[in-house]
């Protein structure tokens, strides 16, 4: 690949955000804050995901500029609070790499079994804790798609041993399912259950080594196809 003034186009793209943001830069540019570009990055993060499912290298190239854009614009905000600013940005991620991968970089002649690696980076992130316990919360951010999220939890969840008891799926929906038309039509789906049943479904896809979230993503997509040719 062939790059464009390859030794300074990261601090072209930083001088270029800091006139974005200046007094005489754009009026749009200028007024934003952290929160208000927040939806911006969720939005740059699935037209990403749309572009690398869909495999076409120079759409997956622009997604990735259009979201490291966010990284940038977010570092000038905070540049401009004096609190910190990209190289401080990349400074932090280098040392967590480093620090995350002692089987990388502080090799003593030793390799790390890959079974061995969830237990390591339990024991890493807790050590990272500012009272040395971590929950079982702990970085599966409220914004993330539902499914992705309970699957994360639950992959968690085994990894320390504390699976929860999920309750059985009403066996009515079971029948609904599988056998619709003898299905007791009087018997109305509550919430309660289909939750249940969601989550029963997605321990399932985690048991199967399926991402549930991907999985919904592609037939939802196959659907649109499917509607839109009919």
């Amino acid at each position: 690949m062939t790059h464009k003034n390859t030794h300074n186009s990261v601090d072209t793209l930083l001088q270029i955000m800091h006139a974005l943001r200046a007094t005489e830069g754009c009026p749009w540019d200028a007024e934003q804050t952290p929160e208000s570009l927040t939806p911006y990055i969720l939005e740059e993060a699935c037209e990403l995901i749309d572009a690398i499912e869909g495999g076409s290298k120079e759409l997956i190239l622009d997604e990735l500029g259009d979201l490291l854009l966010q990284v940038v614009f977010q570092a000038q905000i905070f540049k401009g609070r004096k609190q910190f600013d990209f190289y401080d940005v990349a400074a932090c991620i280098v040392d967590k790499l480093v620090r995350r991968h002692p089987h990388v970089f502080e090799r003593n002649g030793s390799k790390i079994h890959a079974t061995e690696l969830d237990k390591q980076w339990d024991e890493i992130k807790r050590a990272e804790a500012t009272n040395n316990k971590t929950c079982l919360a702990d970085h599966l951010p409220s914004r993330l798609p539902a499914l992705q999220r309970a699957q994360k939890l639950i992959a968690r969840t085994y990894r320390v041993d504390r699976q929860a008891e999920l309750p059985v799926i009403h066996q009515r929906l079971l029948q609904q399912i599988y056998d619709p038309k003898d299905s007791d039509e009087s018997w109305q789906l509550e919430e309660e259950t289909l939750s249940q049943a969601l989550l029963h479904l997605v321990r399932l896809a985690h048991n199967a080594n399926l991402d549930a979230e991907a999985t919904l993503r592609k037939i939802t997509q196959k659907t649109i196809k499917q509607l839109d040719s009919a």
